[in-house]
């Protein structure tokens, strides 16, 4: 552990060259003193670190002291390899510190002279893979990833969406995938891929049994297959009027089931809605009476049911 604090000051001081034993102190979450003794048994190694006393004293390396920062551990190596996950999701896979080393590495290779006008992107891009008003998701899958190295059947214990209960199904399965902050598993089931929703994964245990994935699959290849079912638009075309002040809501909520758009004046415009089922139209309430299906008739009729339910449930005031 120490050995790695140590390395990680060293990175810090080759990208400032200078820092105060406060900075230090909480970039490393010791105390002043064990920055002071980790100093004192750098500079008794041979490496040309010192610091200075007094009211502007601090932490100094010598100039023209350079490290070799190249050496990446193998979780270092996990974490830079999977590009696109941020802080949050590293640290549900348990790769956070390991990030943090090998981001104070690469800073430590990026650092720039005092004359250099030009940032680095890492400095003008930041990723976040959570979705808008969703709640921070409570998930560790540190164990799941591990398990999934050794490419062994997993028996898992898992609740269907819209069920209460947990049934038992075995799987061969690819990876992890992370989409809008939410984790799934990846894996077929008699041959055919499905996706698993980790927050509904009750249990899991690694079977002695080698997986059994099919020839010239991968996991982006699975997982290209999975979302393209998902997103593939359905049979059942739904015309409607939609108010054009709700357009931009209406691209957020309906994605690419919106195949249609024409422009009817200045507050309307008719839209074309796909979807797999009549029943799906329930989506189409929250819009309120910023929108007004047209066709087809079965359609129409269905959201007028379901609009004169909601009249009878809230003719009333209760309480």
């Amino acid at each position: 552990m120490r050995a790695s604090r140590l390395l990680t000051l060293l990175l810090l001081l080759q990208t400032r060259q200078r820092m105060t034993t406060g900075e230090l102190a909480e970039r490393l979450e010791v105390s002043r003193r064990t920055v002071l003794r980790d100093v004192e048994a750098l500079s008794a190694a041979g490496v040309p670190v010192y610091a200075e006393r007094g009211r502007h004293g601090g932490v100094v390396l010598l100039p023209g002291a350079r490290l070799n920062a190249s050496h990446l551990d193998p979780g270092e190596i996990d974490a830079l390899s999977l590009t696109g996950l941020d802080h949050a999701r590293l640290q549900q896979l348990g790769l956070a510190s390991a990030a943090e080393r090998a981001a104070h590495k690469l800073a430590a290779r990026q650092a720039r002279g005092p004359g250099a006008a030009a940032a680095q992107l890492s400095e003008l891009v930041i990723v976040d893979n959570t979705a808008w008003m969703a709640p921070p998701a409570d998930v560790d899958v540190a164990d799941l990833a591990m398990d999934l190295r050794t490419r062994r059947r997993l028996r898992l214990l898992y609740r269907r969406s819209g069920t209460d209960q947990p049934t038992a199904v075995v799987v061969d399965p690819y990876g992890l995938a992370v989409k809008s902050g939410r984790w799934y598993l990846v894996a077929d089931t008699d041959s055919l891929p499905r996706m698993f929703a980790i927050e509904r994964l009750a249990t899991y245990h690694v079977l002695p049994d080698a997986a059994r994935r099919r020839a010239e699959q991968t996991l982006t290849t699975v997982w290209a297959d999975l979302t393209a079912q998902v997103e593939q638009a359905g049979d059942v075309e739904v015309e409607a009027r939609l108010r054009r002040s709700r357009l931009d809501l209406a691209r957020r909520i309906l994605g690419s089931r919106m195949t249609d758009l024409h422009h009817l004046d200045d507050q309307w415009c008719r839209v074309t809605i796909r979807y797999d089922d009549v029943e799906a139209v329930r989506q189409l309430l929250q819009f309120g009476d910023h929108i007004e299906v047209l066709a087809p008739a079965r359609a129409r009729h269905r959201v007028h049911e379901l609009a004169r339910d909601l009249v009878t449930r809230h003719g009333t005031a209760t309480g």
